[in-house]
């Protein structure tokens, strides 16, 4: 499953960077997963192994569609011209993972008032359900942690230390591009 995220990722960005940037949550969020599967005393299972892959699927999505902010916000800055320091690249990080607080915010309260009632529910079936959505509980507390605050410094380090900077010296080959 990994392997085929990962192949998607590099499809989808054409990076290799990009999409091991994007893998990096998925290691928080199944810490999450296993922090609850440990507290609530449940064996590995076919059940949570499927409660696992569902995690990583969203652990991916909360990690890909932060990197397309980012790299939207860091685009933007660099069209407006204002590149120029370290610290206009932390300002446009800052503004691209600024926009996704309120979408992961409502994205985890979904996924916790849809999942909640299954792992406190009894009945037929729920044996089999509450498994399966405990992982999902447990990451939804580390996965949206990592993707607004650990992913974007990241991001900064990154573009940091690749020379994404619009300095004076880089200048004139923007200019001598524009072929005027």
């Amino acid at each position: 499953t990994l392997l085929i995220i990962f192949v998607l990722l590099y499809l989808t960005f054409g990076r290799v960077s990009e999409a091991l940037l994007v893998m990096l949550s998925l290691p928080f969020a199944l810490v999450g997963g296993l922090w609850l599967i440990h507290l609530l005393d449940y064996n590995l299972s076919i059940a949570v192994a499927v409660g696992f892959i569902a995690l990583a699927g969203v652990a991916v999505e909360f990690g890909v569609i932060m990197l397309v902010y980012l790299d939207n916000a860091l685009a933007d800055a660099r069209r407006a011209g204002t590149l120029a320091s370290e610290q206009d690249l932390k300002a446009a990080i800052e503004e691209g993972a600024v926009l996704r607080i309120r979408p992961k915010a409502m994205t985890v309260a979904t996924i916790f008032a849809g999942l909640l009632p299954i792992m406190l529910q009894g009945g037929v079936g729920s044996e089999v359900m509450r498994p399966i959505a405990a992982p999902m509980v447990g990451g939804m507390v580390t996965a949206p942690l990592l993707s607004l605050f650990v992913l974007p410094a990241i991001y900064l380090l990154w573009r940091r230390n690749t020379g994404q900077l619009m300095s004076t010296d880089s200048v004139p080959h923007v200019i001598a591009d524009l072929k005027i």
